[in-house]
């Protein structure tokens, strides 16, 4: 999970294993189904719903899949009372870590994110500790070599309340407010600009630089806790390599 670049993390999780993208799959169609149960089907007024859809395009989700996740959340088919929760902790080298889970069962959960943390050498901490380091934004990725001029784009996104644009990992990143989220969404598609990734994600204020031996205990923490099937995503301020596709 490379905190630099949203988009370089997106890119890895898809060149990953097809039993990585299996659960991946799973994962957000089941973030699907409870935006639709909190908020309803249609995309309109349902913000989590919106950000889950965008996820699944990202990711490659199938359509029947994403069709099916909207099916279950519409009829309430189950009836599990799913919950979100955010897990703060230390990786190795002190490294801020946040993990967001959807879980029917938070016992379970708390207790299998506390024995990943303890055994790759972190530990758990209080609601707090390292949430300080990060803040919420909104992030697009455009194609970099989709042939947009960057000085263009950069003024359609800033005349809409996008806080900054950068060009990294052969994309340009957009970072926005959460409220302004719309906003240049709604701009980009106006102006038919092609949007590979767009969420609303946990970006740190500064990054950890780590040793090689570090960053590759930190990954290990990471994969483990992205593998457990309650959790949505993981965050950290610990500048990590990109991972070989």
């Amino acid at each position: 999970m490379s905190g630099h670049s949203k988009w370089a993390n997106i890119k890895n999780k898809k060149g990953k294993t097809d039993a990585l993208r299996g659960k991946i799959t799973t994962k957000i169609s089941r973030e699907i189904t409870i935006a639709v149960r909190m908020g309803g089907p249609e995309v309109t007024g349902n913000m989590k719903l919106k950000l889950a859809l965008a996820k699944a395009k990202a990711n490659n989700v199938p359509k029947d899949n994403i069709q099916r996740a909207i099916q279950k959340g519409a009829g309430a088919q189950d009836g599990s009372n799913y919950e979100e929760i955010t897990y703060e902790g230390y990786g190795p080298a002190g490294v801020a870590i946040m993990v967001d889970a959807l879980t029917d069962n938070r016992n379970r959960t708390a207790a299998d994110v506390r024995h990943l943390f303890s055994k790759h050498g972190g530990n758990l901490g209080e609601t707090g500790c390292v949430g300080w380091m990060f803040k919420r934004k909104g992030v697009f990725a455009i194609d970099g070599d989709a042939g947009y001029n960057e000085d263009d784009l950069m003024m359609l996104v800033l005349d809409a309340g996008a806080e900054d644009i950068k060009s990294e990992d052969g994309a340009f990143e957009i970072t926005t407010e959460p409220e302004d989220f719309e906003a240049v969404e709604k701009v980009l598609a106006d102006n038919n600009v092609a949007v590979m990734m767009s969420e609303i994600s946990m970006i740190p204020d500064t990054m950890a630089e780590l040793s090689p031996e570090d960053a590759a205990k930190v990954q290990r923490l990471i994969d483990a806790l992205e593998d457990l099937d309650d959790v949505q995503d993981v965050f950290t301020n610990a500048d990590l390599p990109d991972e070989e596709e």
